[in-house]
């Protein structure tokens, strides 16, 4: 079965549930699944000031870490419609990766959360998406295999592009079960997809 790494950034612990989701998908499937984070750029002192989420327990990733999986998938929360710049800063040191090929034929996704339903969620993933095509990976979204981001009953996140959920402007919403549920699925349909690749 494939080796999957759940990369994210996670300044509040949103993503860090997502990306929780997001691994036990693949690992209903099979799949060997690795959580990692990207190192934080923010002063120690002011991350605490500004109530980051400090004490999260997954591993910080080393880039050449990205050569080792089938498939890699990235969750970054949305700054002004993009990618934090935690998440590019470690990006951007895969150049190397890059010129070698290394991660030519991964399987790849992205999932991230905004602060409103307009947030930016759709830009975000795209900005992610962009760097993974960089990259040569295959890849692959959230289906509408997953209709609960169809859905009109409740607020949700969700887009074809991949998973997100909705934190709310002070961060006191956490995801929902039909955001974690879109999560899982994407893990799912990833791990199945590298499984298939890489079979």
């Amino acid at each position: 079965m494939p080796k999957v790494l759940v990369l994210y950034y996670s300044s509040y612990g949103h993503i860090e549930t997502m990306a929780e989701a997001v691994a036990a998908g693949a690992r209903e499937v099979g799949a060997t699944v690795d959580i990692k984070r990207v190192p934080e750029l923010v002063p120690h002192d002011i991350a605490v000031k500004s109530h980051y989420k400090v004490d999260q327990k997954a591993p910080v990733a080393n880039v050449e870490d990205l050569a080792n999986y089938d498939a890699i998938v990235v969750g970054s929360g949305t700054r002004f419609g993009r990618m934090t710049s935690q998440m590019a800063n470690f990006l951007d040191q895969a150049g190397g990766l890059w010129a070698r090929g290394a991660l030519n034929g991964k399987v790849g996704g992205a999932f991230t959360s905004t602060a409103t339903q307009h947030g930016g969620q759709e830009t975000t993933l795209f900005t992610i998406i962009t760097n993974l095509l960089h990259f040569g990976m295959v890849i692959v979204g959230l289906d509408y295999g997953h209709a609960g981001q169809m859905t009109l009953d409740e607020i949700t996140g969700g887009t074809p592009y991949g998973a997100s959920t909705l934190t709310g402007g002070d961060g006191s919403r956490q995801p929902s079960e039909n955001e974690l549920a879109g999560a899982r699925y994407q893990g799912r349909r990833i791990a199945e997809v590298a499984a298939k690749l890489h079979g």
